[in-house]
């Protein structure tokens, strides 16, 4: 088991978002600590890390298999994301 970390900016724009999309992607995010690189992630091109699509948004993680963490970068609609 990994633990999951938010950043303060993930905490933030997961408590915005809609009751329904909030409860899935929150979920995708606590999966990550048995799996942090399940089927659907992709690697980053052009930064360090990993993203996972849930619907219409995108969570921003990095793994750090040493110390078992995975860190929530960033959560987002999939139009801002990536700005």
């Amino acid at each position: 088991m990994y633990e999951v970390i938010l950043s303060n900016r993930a905490e933030k724009r997961l408590s915005r978002l809609p009751g329904g999309e909030y409860e899935r992607v929150l979920r995708a995010v606590m999966n990550l600590a048995e799996d942090p690189r399940p089927r659907n992630c992709q690697k980053l091109r052009g930064r360090e890390g990993w993203r996972i699509r849930i619907g219409d948004y995108r969570t921003i993680y990095k793994v750090d298999d040493d110390r078992r963490e995975v860190l929530v970068v960033d959560i987002g609609h999939r139009r801002d994301i990536y700005r």
